[in-house]
């Protein structure tokens, strides 16, 4: 009782006494702006005392957890600023500790990228002044993060090429894992396979030699998976996968769908695609959502060689297909070959028949089946021609090889080799 009657007859003044009381006082706070400042009045205190350093932290995170449910970035950044003195009266570790929650609260508000980018850039600054080397190095990666994630690639490349060096110098292979994590996407991300499988050979060797937390080890297995389904390993890619699924799942981190939907992608371009249904059944109850929809919808149009579906399905989920850079790239190359067959097959039994024919027994626009059918002869898939005169495809016969070029040229070869040693034999003689 005397506590709180010391608390609200300092209500009065600039700053409230670090004190558990204090931390109370806030919790009972009506609102959370009442709260806040309730918070930042202990903060302004200017007591010193290991208690009163201990009451801060705890001030420092509710106030970013307040700030953050009301998502005020600016304020979050503001505070950083504030903090700068007390950051010197505790011990580094826990200065770093607090820069990374105050700026991982930034990171949960929607839409907050550019600021991150911008705070990370001034925290960058400020460690390089102070001397903070081991803070500076994590800013600096989640910064390189984040550019990239902007698609500034030349900066994020730029930064992470010295921090790279750097970290390898000082040998903290936690870090070096994942800087090397991050150059591996971000080299996948400009189409440079052999840089990025380089940059995620560097990791496994660095994870290797320490205890990686699981979480980590589940990025590393996503990324491998997605590098050998670039190369259409997709068996590998799959148990990749089903590894990066497994430690998610365990973790409850929102990666395991999609290391899920990847999963089931894969079998989809193994031309297994009626063992979708029963992945999602026995793995997957938890994650029914649009993202597993999606892939089911793929593997449905692919079992029935449906281009129709297969389009329907592209445009019904066109936020989980068409907009993931990784479905969508390998999802083009099955529909070009679900395409090219579904064509080959329909102008088979014809030696000449209108474009139109095609077109209205594919179910797709006349323009579409002219430019790949276009395509395809250019491809040599068949031989033809496009009289776009009259709209129609001539196809021609399969010009079968006559037997006797191979044979004269054997001749010619053997003739070759029968000079050359009688010109060996002469040279000899001659000598």
């Amino acid at each position: 009782m005397m506590a709180n009657t010391f608390i609200s007859i300092n209500m009065a003044s600039s700053h409230l006494p670090a004190t558990s009381e204090s931390l109370d006082l806030a919790s009972e706070a009506k609102t959370r702006s009442e709260a806040i400042t309730i918070l930042y009045r202990v903060l302004d205190n200017p007591a010193s005392s290991s208690e009163a350093l201990r009451v801060k932290e705890q001030a420092i995170t509710k106030i970013s957890e307040l700030l953050r449910e009301e998502n005020r970035g600016e304020d979050l950044r503001g505070l950083l600023t504030t903090l700068r003195p007390f950051f010197a009266l505790i011990p580094k570790a826990k200065t770093a500790k607090i820069v990374r929650g105050i700026i991982d609260s930034v990171a949960k508000i929607p839409n907050s990228t550019d600021l991150q980018i911008s705070l990370c850039k001034e925290m960058v600054e400020w460690t390089r002044s102070e001397k903070r080397t081991f803070l500076r190095q994590r800013v600096e990666a989640r910064l390189a993060a984040l550019l990239m994630d902007s698609k500034e690639y030349s900066e994020a490349l730029t930064l992470l090429s010295g921090l790279v060096k750097e970290v390898r110098r000082l040998d903290d292979k936690l870090l070096l894992v994942d800087i090397d994590l991050l150059e591996s996407k971000l080299h996948f991300s400009l189409r440079n396979l052999p840089k990025a499988k380089a940059a995620l050979t560097a990791a496994r060797t660095a994870a290797n030699a320490i205890y990686v937390p699981p979480a980590q080890q589940g990025t590393i297995d996503l990324q491998s998976g997605i590098l050998h389904a670039e190369e259409k390993d997709y068996k590998t890619a799959y148990s990749y996968f089903f590894e990066a699924f497994e430690a998610f799942n365990a973790l409850d981190d929102p990666r395991a769908v999609y290391s899920l939907k990847y999963m089931l992608l894969c079998k989809i371009m193994v031309n297994q695609a009626d063992d979708v249904a029963g992945i999602i059944s026995s793995k997957a109850l938890k994650f029914l959502g649009p993202e597993l929809d999606a892939m089911k919808a793929v593997a449905d149009a692919y079992a029935k060689r449906s281009l129709k579906l297969f389009e329907t399905a592209l445009q019904d989920f066109k936020a989980q297909l068409d907009e993931d850079p990784i479905v969508h790239r390998h999802l083009s190359s099955l529909y070009d070959t679900l395409l090219e067959q579904n064509l080959c097959r329909l102008i088979e039994p014809f030696s000449r028949v209108e474009i139109g024919h095609i077109a209205s027994l594919i179910e797709l626009p006349v323009e579409h089946v002219e430019k790949k059918l276009s395509q395809m002869i250019l491809d040599k898939k068949f031989a033809g021609t496009l009289d776009q005169g009259v709209g129609c495809l001539i196809i021609f016969e399969d010009p079968k090889t006559d037997a006797i070029f191979p044979a004269t040229l054997e001749t010619i070869q053997n003739m070759g080799k029968v000079v050359d040693s009688l010109f060996v034999r002469s040279a000899k003689i001659m000598a």
